[in-house]
């Protein structure tokens, strides 16, 4: 496993014991599979960032904890290497904590080792739930800074929300559901990825708001618990669509839109128009195939910087700001998407 990085550096990236990377680099036994794995991964860490970074500051070593898809996951990650470069003078070096889903317990053991092992920051998507606010407030006590991403916490001392107005997003959809929808009859799927996630649960509250002044005659018919994979996301909605023989239309909160339009397609229904949220890999090819209606995405490399501004402000870093503003709401059609987008397409 050859690399340029110092034991010492390998083992801050990993959160492991000096002792224990040694163990793995040079082969000895008695470590787990999924132990050599994390040192594998902090070494491409190290690798990426060292390739994105060639500055001289001080240095932050933050923690980004997200309860995601790998598909959402992936995007923030590449979000927040891109933007290192541009925290000169300071070096930010991030270890990252993904998981697809899973018991709370397993996610509030990841937060109490980072308590235990100290980090400078920690960058969270989780489920609003008490285990989380519990876990959340032992970081604070820790003295470790702590910002929420896309989604919530706001019973906890978090310092700051990071994303967008998620009220203002699903009355947003209403709007471009109703105006597409127009007069044609049907009613409209609504897809949470889980029950616990607060962006989500704002978003349908503005979803079913909006339309039940705009569009009274319109029934809205709700899964949940699909967690944004594609397999039980298939299974909910093939369920509903045989329920529901008026569905024509979707607005996804929480993903697994290709299962979504498998479901619709193998049944042999039409989708007449299909609002999304984000321009992660998935929909990125969709909505150039012109198989979804819009994408509301915010700019996650804007989101990740100001994250990063936050617990360097948190550490007397840079200077003293007033409270975040929610990031702007895009609407993206197969005709305006961000250039960072196609590019990324294009590479493929």
């Amino acid at each position: 496993m050859g690399h340029p990085f110092p034991i010492r550096e390998i083992a801050r990236q990993a959160g492991l014991s000096e002792a224990t990377v040694d163990r793995v680099l040079n082969g000895r036994g008695g470590v787990r599979e999924s132990t050599a794995r994390e040192v594998q991964q902090a070494i491409a860490d190290l690798d990426r960032q060292r390739t994105q970074v060639r500055l001289v500051g001080r240095t932050f070593m933050i923690d980004i904890v997200m309860q995601t898809p790998d598909r959402f996951s992936t995007a923030v990650r590449a979000a927040l290497e891109a933007e290192l470069p541009a925290l000169h003078p300071a070096v930010v070096r991030s270890r990252f904590h993904f998981r697809e889903t899973g018991p709370v317990p397993e996610l509030t053991r990841t937060l109490d080792r980072i308590a235990r092992r100290g980090s400078q920051g920690v960058i969270i998507k989780a489920p609003d739930v008490p285990e989380v606010t519990a876990a959340v407030g032992r970081l604070a006590d820790a003295g470790i800074p702590v910002v929420t991403l896309v989604t919530d916490l706001p019973a906890t001392p978090r310092l700051g929300y990071v994303g967008i107005d998620n009220r203002a997003a699903g009355a947003t959809a209403a709007y471009l559901m109703g105006q597409w929808l127009g007069d044609r009859p049907g009613n409209v799927l609504t897809s949470l990825s889980s029950g616990f996630f607060r962006n989500e649960e704002e978003r349908e509250m503005g979803f079913r708001s909006a339309m039940r002044h705009r569009h009274p005659e319109r029934t809205l018919v709700e899964i949940a618990g699909g967690q944004g994979l594609d397999a039980t996301q298939y299974e909910l909605v093939r369920a509903a669509l045989r329920r529901d023989p008026a569905i024509r239309a979707v607005y996804s909160i929480g993903g697994g839109n290709i299962a979504t339009l498998r479901a619709f397609e193998e049944l042999g229904r039409e989708c007449a128009v299909f609002v999304a949220h984000d321009l992660d890999h998935d929909n990125t090819r969709l909505l150039r195939e012109h198989r979804l209606s819009a994408v509301l995405h915010h700019d996650l490399r804007q989101d990740m910087r100001e994250a990063c501004h936050i617990v360097m402000r948190a550490h007397g870093a840079l200077p003293p700001a007033g409270p975040t503003l929610p990031s702007a709401i895009q609407v993206v059609t197969p005709y305006n998407m961000p250039p960072q987008a196609t590019s990324r397409w294009d590479g493929e």
